[in-house]
């Protein structure tokens, strides 16, 4: 006996064509560098995208061949995402946070042919030398100024659009769309390579209401970047679903995203713990300045969000959203929404789970292994490994890179992550492999206190590091940033970590710093605080000052 359903190839190209044929006059703002608003609509965005591949595919491009980009979030850059695939090639999305030398690798690496980029990141391109490894520059101009010789301009290439009767080459729904290189914080970046299937099933289960539940009547601003992991996907989804997209451009100021998200009425973003918490800082500060949306859902990804930040969020009427992914999962791993049986949960139980990473979507499977290799129980108690597997989810780098460490021989990708899940599948983190502190034979979770320190009144910041130490192997010690006009009062701390942990756990030091060094992504860059401060116990033969 055989299925009698049709074999529908699942491909970003039906995303970009339904959305022009059903939400054709909804919008798509983009935020200039000057911070003027330009307006295109999903019509605009179908027939650009269109048109970008059409001459690509004039330019020379062939099947499979890379399209890099070094640009914001903006109009163009959406276009890049639907373009080049519609051309059968794929675009790289570059991190312009990353070093020269990074980016230099990874250009190479991925064996990128053409580039877009913004004229405002020009300079950046000058790192590259004084002849870039890329045969066509595509330049997306902001400003007036002359293009450097040997660049073209991004319109030219669009130039009068693709003919109406115009068909892209064929596409396999397993063919590869796109490209994005790990952060590279344990070694050199790292390249996954999305297809068309995974991107598409990936958009169907982050619009799904315990998910992201996006919809046509949300008006969306990724602050996440177009460069980051496709911008955690919602681009996709938000044309699948047919949402407003505001893209904030440069613009990734706290009073410069509270002015873009009143003008335009957004009701949903998504971003990273720090930007929120710049956010939080101003409202806080002059509440009635920015009359947002009510309910604003403010998705938080890329390190965990304390429980005090989501409280303080609510009270000011917004909602944090806690989700959990990595660039090898394209990225939604997990999303943390409360179900029916917390109901009747006091509050502030309410809140231990919504800063929970939260549970996986349908089809992405999660367990949690010890050091010997056997499953967790889910109790919310042990912690093991998280190892995850699904359609969404790689299961190797571009070349074959560094993969047999990270992919177990029965398919879960070892995801490097430290975490417990409860009997109801809502998983925690605990802490990265590589942050655990293992003091005296037992672990101590550098995230915990973390987010216990965030909580104080007087810390901005703080980040919890392994130390060696000639008694107990490794302690921790606290890296701390101060709230404005706050003084940093140690013995202060330490008893408001010993009312919530074990004495054993409490940092030994603290170091008070004006920032905490950060990756291209915006997490804490624990390998150089490690670095840094590797010979603090240096001269204490028992774990006491000499």
């Amino acid at each position: 006996m055989h299925a009698t359903m049709m074999n529908y190839p699942l491909t970003t190209h039906h995303l970009i064509a339904r959305a022009a044929k059903l939400f054709g006059e909804i919008e798509i703002v983009s935020q200039a560098p000057d911070r003027s608003l330009v307006r295109h609509t999903y019509t605009d965005l179908y027939a650009r995208s269109r048109a970008l591949a059409h001459g690509l595919l004039a330019a020379g491009l062939q099947k499979g061949d890379r399209v890099a980009t070094l640009m914001w979030n903006h109009h163009a850059h959406m276009e890049v995402y639907f373009g080049v695939p519609l051309a059968g090639g794929v675009y790289h999305t570059l991190n312009l946070r990353l070093s020269p030398e990074d980016l230099a690798h990874i250009v190479a690496d991925a064996g990128d042919r053409y580039l877009v980029i913004d004229d405002v990141l020009l300079p950046l391109l000058a790192k590259f030398g004084p002849t870039p490894p890329f045969e066509r520059i595509f330049v997306v101009r902001w400003t007036d100024q002359a293009l450097p010789p040997g660049l073209l301009d991004y319109e030219g290439l669009i130039g009068a659009g693709a003919p109406a009767q115009w068909q892209p080459p064929p596409a396999h729904e397993n063919d590869p769309i796109a490209m994005c290189y790990t952060s590279g914080t344990t070694g050199r970046p790292k390249g996954v390579v999305y297809s068309h299937r995974a991107t598409v099933l990936h958009c169907l289960a982050s619009a799904l209401p315990d998910s992201l539940d996006l919809s046509v009547q949300d008006t969306l601003c990724p602050v996440v970047p177009m460069f980051h992991v496709n911008a955690w996907g919602l681009p996709f989804t938000a044309t699948m679903v047919g949402a407003k997209q505001v893209n904030p451009g440069p613009h990734l100021q706290p009073d410069a995203l509270l002015d873009l998200w009143v003008k335009e009425r957004v009701n949903v973003s998504a971003g990273v713990p720090t930007i929120w918490m710049g956010i939080k800082k101003l409202v806080e500060q002059d509440p009635g300045k920015w009359p947002l949306q009510p309910g604003l859902r403010m998705v938080v990804g890329g390190s965990a969000a304390p429980e005090s930040m989501i409280a303080a969020m609510d009270e000011l009427g917004m909602r944090v959203i806690h989700a959990w992914g990595m660039t090898e999962t394209t990225p939604l791993g997990s999303v943390s929404r409360l179900q029916p049986l917390h109901a009747q949960l006091p509050a502030a139980e309410q809140l231990k789970i919504r800063a929970k990473q939260g549970v996986a979507p349908p089809y992405v499977d999660m367990r949690i292994v010890d050091d010997e290799g056997r499953e967790v129980a889910w109790d919310g108690v042990k912690i093991g490994e998280l190892q995850v597997r699904g359609p969404w989810v790689a299961n190797g780098y571009h070349g074959g890179v560094d993969s047999q460490d990270k992919w177990t021989t029965d398919g879960w990708f070892r995801t490097g992550d430290v975490a417990t899940i409860d009997a109801h599948g809502y998983m925690q983190l605990t802490d990265r492999t590589k942050d655990l502190v293992k003091s005296g034979g037992e672990w101590i979770s550098s995230v915990a206190l973390e987010n216990a320190l965030m909580g104080h009144p007087d810390i901005a910041e703080a980040a919890v590091i392994a130390v060696p130490h000639p008694k107990w192997s490794e302690r921790p010690i606290a890296v701390v940033v101060a709230k404005d006009g706050k003084q940093i009062d140690e013995a202060a701390l330490t008893a408001y970590l010993a009312a919530r942990f074990e004495k054993w756990w409490l940092p030994d030091a603290y170091v008070v710093r004006d920032e905490i060094p950060r990756g291209a992504t915006g997490k804490f860059l624990k390998r150089t605080l490690r670095e840094q401060y590797a010979g603090w116990f240096e001269g204490w033969a028992d774990g006491t000052p000499g």
